[in-house]
C-alpha cells in the first residue's frame, strides 16, 4: 500500500530510507522502480547487497542523503522515523533529494498505542509506557501529518491500519516489550515475569490479544 501511494511506477524513482535487508527496494524494482535503498547500518547494507545484489545501495542516515538535489520521485520510510530525534531535518533532507511533484511516505508505530490484552491493565500501562520511553522518539507517527505540514509539503494524507495479532507469533514482542521495562527500572523482576508468564499462557490458550496500529503518511513536495 506505501507503493500506491507514492505513484511510482516504470522508470521512476525512490529512495528507501532506513532499507535494512532492501525487501522493499527489492520489491519497488520488481514493479520496474529506480530503488534506491540507504541504511546507516554496514551490516544491514551487505545483508540486502548479498540478497538482492542488483540494486543500488548507500551507505548513510536520514539526516545527510548521498543523492543530488531533486534527484528522486518518491521517499519512503518504513518504520524509521520513531528512531530520530530531529524528524524535522530528517524531512528537510526528503524536501532536498525529491524532485517537484515527489511523494513522500512515511509508515511506523506510535510506541504508546499497544493495545494489549491482560487481567493487570495498570502493569501494562506502565510496561507499554516505558517501552516508549526508551525511543527516540515514541510518538513520532502521531505526529507525522504535522510535520509534513510544517515542513512545508503539500496533500498530505494519514491513514491508520491496524494489525491483530492473536496467535503465538507476536510473543516474543511483548516479552521484548516487558524485558525493556523492566531494564531501566520501570516495574520489578517479579512483576515483569508475572506478566509474561500470563502472556505466554494466553498465546498457549489462544487468548493471546495485541492490536498495534500502523500510520501510513503521504504528501507532495512543492519547489522551495
Amino acid at each position: 500500500m506505501s507503493y500506491e501511494l507514492l505513484g511510482g511506477g516504470a522508470g521512476k524513482s525512490v529512495v528507501d530510507v532506513g532499507c535494512g535487508a532492501a525487501r522493499a527496494v527489492a520489491e519497488l524494482i520488481g514493479q520496474g522502480v529506480r530503488a534506491i535503498g540507504v541504511d546507516p547500518s554496514e551490516r544491514m547494507i551487505a545483508v540486502a547487497r548479498d540478497r538482492w545484489p542488483q540494486a543500488d545501495y548507500r551507505i548513510a542516515g536520514a539526516y545527510e542523503l548521498p543523492l543530488p538535489d531533486a534527484s528522486v520521485d518518491g521517499y519512503r520510510a518504513d518504520k524509521v522515523f520513531h528512531e530520530l530525534a530531529e524528524p524535522e531535518r530528517a524531512l528537510e533532507e526528503a524536501r532536498r533529494v525529491l524532485a517537484p511533484g515527489g511523494r513522500i511516505v512515511l509508515v511506523g508505530q506510535d510506541w504508546d498505542t499497544f493495545v494489549i490484552d491482560s487481567s493487570d491493565p495498570a502493569l501494562t500501562r506502565t510496561l507499554v509506557h516505558a517501552r516508549a520511553g526508551m525511543t527516540a522518539g515514541p510518538r513520532t507517527a502521531r505526529r507525522y501529518r504535522n510535520l509534513l505540514l510544517d515542513a512545508r509539503f503539500d496533500d498530505v494524507t494519514v491513514e491508520v491500519h491496524t494489525g491483530v495479532f492473536t496467535g503465538p507469533t507476536m510473543l516474543p514482542v511483548l516479552v521484548g516489550l516487558a524485558e525493556g521495562a523492566c531494564s531501566v527500572g520501570a516495574v520489578t523482576r517479579e512483576q515483569t515475569d508475572r506478566w509474561i508468564a500470563e502472556q505466554r499462557a494466553r498465546a498457549e490458550a489462544d487468548r493471546l490479544f495485541l492490536a498495534l496500529p500502523m500510520f501510513v503518511a503521504a504528501a507532495t513536495a512543492v519547489r522551495a
